[in-house]
């Protein structure tokens, strides 16, 4: 008849242990939880000090010298409200170089995207002087924008250069003012963009190349499939992050283009001749016309515009390679 409060008695005991076992058991995970967010505080506070003090602090204080037509010293005292903003998406001017940046956009996809695709494939197969030829793709990448675009501004000039060597090889019809005319401008600008930004991408597609396994493509051979067959099936489709990597990269780029244009066009011949970017118009209609407050404002549609776009295509085309990434991400 006492056998059942012994029992009971060790169940309550047992039960107790078990409670103090989890209770240390979620006491170690409390403390592993606050180690690891303490580490991580830690290592990416400076970081994101950095950003809020040079990205987030620089954009609200443009937005708020946006609402003012400031003259870039003192304390801005007059405030027009959305004006400056209104008078930027309404401005037929700023519709024209947002078309020219899309236009960029589009033809730096499809000229350096497949450009640097075939060079990459042959770069990456042994051949006798590879290494020279890649240092040769990728000099132009690396010369500063102001070296490569007065050197450009001069060979295309009506007496420049290239004109020169046009009409001493007896091709003379053929030469053309290749800055100013409106007709040739922007084939001559992505001529020079995929010159310039082509040995980039070619960069990054041999790294990619490199992270491809080869016994795929020695399988795939012994199937008897061609060469161009194994680039097709094999090869493209495993490069696809960094092809889709590479596209990011150039879209934010061929957004907030300026440096090129401002160089070879300046601040007169690239409205004209229909080379103009939103960031030459925001430094035309802002600092050089002398009102930050617009220019300001400017800056921050151009920002909005990037981040939206930059959203979208996170969300839409990387998605699926960030998920990848992520060790923790949803199962």
């Amino acid at each position: 008849m006492s056998a059942a409060p012994v029992l009971d008695g060790g169940s309550g005991a047992a039960g107790a242990a078990e409670k103090r076992s989890r209770g240390r058991g979620r006491s170690q995970k409390s403390e592993i939880g606050r180690r690891e967010r303490l580490e991580i505080a830690v290592l990416s506070g400076p970081a994101i000090l950095l950003f809020l003090f040079f990205v987030i602090f620089p954009v609200l204080m443009a937005g708020y010298y946006g609402f003012f037509k400031w003259k870039g010293y003192g304390v801005p005292t007059d405030f027009v409200g959305l004006k400056n903003y209104i008078t930027i998406l309404t401005d037929p001017e700023f519709h024209a170089v947002l078309g020219h940046n899309a236009i960029i956009l589009v033809a730096s996809l499809l000229l350096q995207g497949p450009i640097a695709l075939l060079l990459a494939l042959l770069l990456n197969k042994k051949m006798r002087g590879q290494s020279i030829i890649r240092v040769l793709i990728f000099i132009p990448y690396v010369i500063s924008e102001v070296i490569a675009g007065t050197a450009w501004s001069l060979l295309l000039q009506s007496q420049g250069g290239v004109n020169r060597l046009l009409t001493d090889i007896g091709l003379g019809a053929f030469t053309r003012d290749w800055i100013a005319d409106p007709k040739i401008a922007m084939a001559t600008l992505m001529f020079i963009l995929t010159w310039k930004y082509v040995g980039f991408a070619v960069i990054i597609f041999l790294a990619g190349l490199q992270g491809i396994p080869t016994e795929l493509m020695e399988a795939a051979k012994v199937d008897g499939a061609s060469y161009w067959q194994i680039q097709r099936r094999i090869t493209i489709p495993l490069l696809g992050p960094t092809l889709r990597m590479w596209a990011f990269l150039s879209i934010i780029g061929s957004l907030q283009l300026f440096d090129l244009v401002y160089i070879i066009w300046g601040q007169y011949i690239a409205s004209t001749a229909g080379t103009s970017t939103m960031a030459s118009y925001m430094v035309i209609n802002g600092r050089l016309a002398g009102n930050y407050g617009y220019g300001n404002a400017v800056a921050v549609v151009v920002f909005f515009i990037s981040l939206i776009i930059a959203l979208a295509y996170q969300r839409f085309v990387l998605r699926r390679d960030t998920e990848g990434a992520l060790t923790g991400g949803r199962k």
